[in-house]
């Protein structure tokens, strides 16, 4: 057996060379077409081959056409779409690479976690790895505590909340008649109620809104018909409420806490951008409070002060403005349209209602609450059915779900007129505010109600009108002139008639031969220029004839007129 001579070599830095031996077996790739014949030397690698990789899939698609290659290196992936099952199990998704795993559906995954109260929030993740996996439940608890609101804590089931801490949750502390309202934490624990039990004390605006309304109870006027439409909000505040009516309602909140604290004289807002300062100063105007914007940006904020002009908060919201300024030019918009097309109102029919709308809500009201309040009135027609939703206004509307009973909106108008009483009365009765029949679309949104409808017209709005005033013809004044006055204006108007008359018809003359007309213009010239010469030889005689005429005319004159003078001396 020879030895390799490398083993006899003396100590050395770096790598051993390579190894002199030969090797007489032949070397393949993995295919075995293409191979490299001995001698060889020893750690020759296998040699590459031109020829296409024949391995088969697991997958069973088609190989991708590459060269052959060693079992040390990997196959092209297989770009073949496929259909694959999430790593969640729930849904399986189409168009998925082959060579995909972990396909995810994107899903929530709402399995149970180990605390048996709460739900992952992950998306779709393999079985076992839940946001609990490892560790306990990291979620707030939750549960309703004794004073009605969930706890913050984090996860302890399943022992109880312990709620030695006051509830930090806000609240809105009203007065008897809810008119007054101010926002306060709830701070209640297991042994003490917090601020859930205190209330307000009403003041004269109160006591002259329960005044009113026992008045107009009285009187049986519904007060919701007989608000007025002036409105305290400037048309720019108006506009930009409209822009984003959630946050905007959010800060008019505010602004009324803060209007109601007697011991509050100034209110920082947080950092926002300018279009929402430009709100913010908007309605502190139409609140009678000073504003400032204050910080350089990007902390710049506004804030507000009472001035010597603030009283009182307007007692309209935005919204109720809002929707009074739209009702208004819808009316305007309707009666321009009415007199484009020149129909009579009487003749006009709007859409019919299809459900109630609950104005002047309870505090507090609840959907359940109110179903209850209604369920007997609605027992008699179980054909129809309400859908209950609260309205950012605070007002509540109860748009009807009718069965096949009902074939048309005409009839379900009439099942709502005739429910109506019935309804109105069970509200009434609970005081949980007033009803009035709406026109409700497919989100909810009113679009009219019976409270926005004017009167039909007729022979009554006719009647109530006054006459109109007769009104006194004017006589013409003709001042008294002179025979000979009046005879000589004829006169001269009829010579400038005949004058116009000619000069329009010397315009509207076109001369065809306009060489011809020139030539018989200068004879005409010429001949006048003649006859000028001859009458300036006779300009004396005709010059005494002319003056015999005047003098024949002023005796004329004279003797006409003596007479006249003659009466007016006797």
């Amino acid at each position: 057996m020879a030895l390799n001579p490398s083993i006899f070599e003396l100590c050395h830095r770096g790598p051993c060379g390579s190894c002199r031996e030969a090797i007489f077996d032949e070397i393949s790739c993995n295919c075995g077409r293409t191979v490299l014949q001995p001698p060889l030397p020893c750690g020759t690698q296998p040699p590459p081959c031109r020829f296409d990789c024949e391995r088969s899939k697991a997958c069973g698609h088609p190989q991708v056409p590459h060269n052959c290659h060693q079992d040390t290196e990997d196959c092209p992936r297989c770009p073949f779409l496929t259909v694959k099952p999430c790593m969640c199990g729930k849904n399986l998704l189409k168009n998925q690479q082959c060579w995909l795993t972990d396909v995810r559906c994107g899903e929530i995954c709402g399995k149970k976690l180990k605390c048996g109260a709460h739900k992952c929030r992950k998306p779709c993740h393999k079985s076992g790895e839940c946001e609990d996996a490892g560790r306990s439940c990291q979620q707030p608890c939750g549960k309703e505590k004794s004073c009605g609101h969930p706890c913050s804590d984090p996860c302890h089931s399943p022992y109880p909340c312990k709620e030695d801490k006051p509830c930090q949750h806000k609240i809105f502390i009203t007065c008897d008649c809810q008119h007054i309202r101010q926002e306060a934490k709830c701070n209640a624990t297991r042994d003490n109620e917090g601020n859930s039990t205190k209330s307000l004390k009403c003041d004269d605006e109160c006591a002259r809104l329960e005044r009113n309304r026992r008045l107009a109870l009285a009187l049986n006027i519904d007060p919701e018909t007989h608000k007025d439409d002036h409105i305290p909000y400037s048309s720019e505040t108006l506009n930009m409420f409209l822009q984003n009516v959630p946050w905007a309602q959010t800060q008019e909140r505010e602004f009324r806490v803060f209007a109601s604290s007697p011991e509050e004289k100034r209110l920082r807002s947080k950092p926002m951008p300018p279009t929402q300062r430009a709100f913010l100063h908007s309605l502190a105007e139409d609140f009678g409070f000073d504003s400032e914007s204050m910080d350089p940006e990007p902390h710049r904020h506004v804030a507000l002060f009472k001035s010597p002009r603030f009283v009182t908060a307007p007692m309209k919201t935005l919204a109720e403005c809002a929707r009074i300024r739209h009702s208004q030019r819808a009316a305007t918009a309707n009666s321009a349209a009415v007199s484009e097309k020149k129909v009579k109102p009487s003749n006009v029919i709007g859409e019919p209602y299809n459900g109630f709308l609950l104005t002047n809500a309870k505090f507090g009201l609840t959907i359940e609450e109110l179903r209850s309040a209604i369920r007997p009135a609605l027992a008699a027609t179980p054909s129809v059915q309400f859908d209950i939703s609260f309205q950012p206004d605070e007002s509540v509307v109860l748009k009807a779900t009718p069965s096949a009973a009902v074939p048309s909106e005409r009839d379900l108008e009439a099942t709502l007129q005739s429910l109506k009483p019935g309804v109105s009365a069970a509200v009434k009765a609970q005081a949980l505010g007033s009803i009035q029949l709406c026109r409700l679309d497919g989100s909810l949104n009113v679009l009219r109600r019976e409270s926005d409808s004017a009167s039909n017209g007729g022979w009554s709005q006719v009647a109530a009108k006054a006459a109109a005033p007769r009104m006194a013809i004017r006589q013409p004044v003709v001042q008294a002139k002179n025979a000979y006055t009046v005879l000589g204006a004829g006169k001269v108007q009829l010579g400038k008639k005949k004058e116009k008359k000619k000069e329009k018809l010397r315009e509207e003359s076109v001369v065809d031969d306009w060489e011809a007309a020139e030539s018989a213009e200068e004879e005409r010239e010429k001949v006048a220029g003649s006859v000028g010469s001859g009458d300036e030889m006779g300009g004396g005689r005709a010059g005494s004839v002319g003056s015999a005429a005047a003098s024949g005319e002023e005796k004329e004159k004279n003797n006409g007129e003596a007479p006249v003078e003659a009466e007016e001396a006797a």
